[in-house]
């Protein structure tokens, strides 16, 4: 009897105490590493003062603390402290096995980054597919993180959704499949200059939370969504919609033609390809524009170029011209600059990959740019007040202002001095060119800008 009143006092006991703490677990017990182990390099992890604390070693690989336990959806929250000179990460939905490069931690990485750049909560895939979400596309959160501070972080993972935190401040948003659960692991990044060697990373109060529990309420955040053909729901509430379905040719047509091209387009596996011809322009199906005319918006749009490809995203696109060739319009240009004669030809580069073809050459960011055959995001946006961005892969890389005394310069040296008032309607359509090459696009968003 002693015993069923003890066992009933300890199970009321524990009950009351995750009613108190609310659901949330420590992943820390502040004594010691208890429920943790090291992976891959050996920089050294401590328990000093109720920390755990992670110092850096000269020509070490990236050293991991990692949970022995895996975790799907969950919310985890933790502070840190980073010596300012310094890099580090906190792993999450992470993975290490012997059949994956003998052993590497692999997996989601919540950025800490103390450095001007201003990445801290973005989120890295490590030793996998590199950034998919920087700051870069929420220029607000750069001044989340504090240094030469505890700064406090929170990791929400639910299903698909990836979203962080720092400091309260909302920082990534990602939508991705790629891994369901994993480990949660603290780093130390690799050094490769001795200096910065004996630096440190503390971590503390370091929780989480499973089961069920209320997320965050959605915010205005760009998205990064990763499943081809989707709008998620933070993207609606942004006002993005599909515009194409990935299955059909609905909101679409042939350029100076009144239905959808009967070749020279292929639908298949959720992607619009044009198909491989001579290499001409508009010879086999022709370009396609959509069926609604677009003023101020943000186009976001995925593209897979084939070796020696060329192609472009073309707007304000009015068919009014009567061209023989493609339709006229400002353009963002797609090409295989390594293969592609065009990319030499022009002034500057200025038919190079996401530049204003022939007249604004783009920024040559190496770190923008993906290898031939691969899936690259790009994203156009026209303002109101007629200022036009292009972005590659999270970077901005061509900027400029229609109508501005730079774009009429440009304008007047360009293969479109002859056309009148070039570029300068007021609304138009959106156009997917055929050059007679192979390329691919998925996941066409819209949305108005105002």
């Amino acid at each position: 009897m002693k015993k069923i009143c003890f066992l009933l006092m300890a199970i009321t006991t524990t009950i009351l105490l995750h009613a108190q703490n609310n659901g949330w677990q420590n992943l820390f017990n502040g004594k010691d590493l208890t429920g943790w182990k090291p992976l891959n390099g050996k920089a050294p992890f401590e328990v000093k003062n109720g920390e755990i604390v992670g110092t850096t070693v000269h020509k070490q690989p990236n050293s991991f603390l990692a949970t022995e336990k895996n975790y799907g959806d969950f919310v985890l929250e933790f502070e840190f402290f980073v010596d300012s000179t310094i890099n580090s990460g906190v792993q999450f939905r992470s993975l290490s096995t012997e059949d994956y490069q003998k052993g590497r931690v692999h997996g989601y990485q919540f950025e800490i980054d103390p450095s001007s750049r201003g990445w801290s909560g973005g989120i890295y895939d490590e030793a996998r597919r590199g950034w998919l979400y920087t700051t870069e596309v929420n220029t607000p959160a750069k001044k989340a993180f504090q240094n030469n501070v505890w700064n406090k972080a929170r990791i929400e993972c639910i299903g698909n959704t990836l979203r962080t935190w720092i400091n309260n401040i909302p920082v990534s948003h990602v939508i991705d499949d790629m891994t369901k659960e994993g480990f949660i692991a603290l780093q130390v990044h690799s050094i490769s200059d001795k200096d910065v060697a004996g630096k440190q990373i503390r971590w503390k109060n370091i929780r989480i939370k499973t089961g069920k529990f209320t997320p965050q309420p959605y915010d205005k955040i760009f998205v990064v969504n990763l499943i081809p053909n989707t709008v998620s729901a933070q993207e609606q509430k942004n006002g993005f919609s599909l515009l194409w379905d990935g299955k059909t040719t609905n909101g679409w047509r042939g350029a100076y033609k009144t239905a959808f091209p009967e070749k020279g387009w292929k639908i298949a596996d959720g992607e619009l390809s044009v198909q491989k011809a001579d290499g001409g322009e508009s010879t086999n199906g022709g370009d396609i524009v959509t069926v609604k005319k677009y003023s101020a918006f943000e186009l976001q749009f995925e593209f897979k170029l084939s070796k020696g490809a060329n192609s472009g995203v073309k707007y304000f696109v009015t068919e009014s011209e009567g061209n023989k060739g493609s339709a006229i319009g400002l353009e963002y240009q797609l090409l295989d600059d390594a293969e592609h004669p065009d990319a030499k030809m022009g002034r500057d580069g200025n038919r190079t990959l996401a530049s204003l073809y022939d007249l604004i050459t783009s920024d040559k960011n190496d770190k923008a740019r993906k290898k031939i055959g691969e899936w690259n995001q790009g994203i156009l946006r026209v303002y109101p007040d007629n200022r036009v961005e292009h972005w590659l892969n999270g970077y901005l890389v061509t900027s400029y202002t229609r109508g501005s005394k730079q774009f009429n310069d440009l304008v007047a040296i360009s293969k479109y001095k002859d056309w009148s008032n070039f570029g300068m309607a007021k609304e138009g359509h959106i156009l997917l060119q055929d050059h007679g090459d192979n390329v691919s696009f998925r996941s066409l968003k819209i949305k108005t800008l105002k």
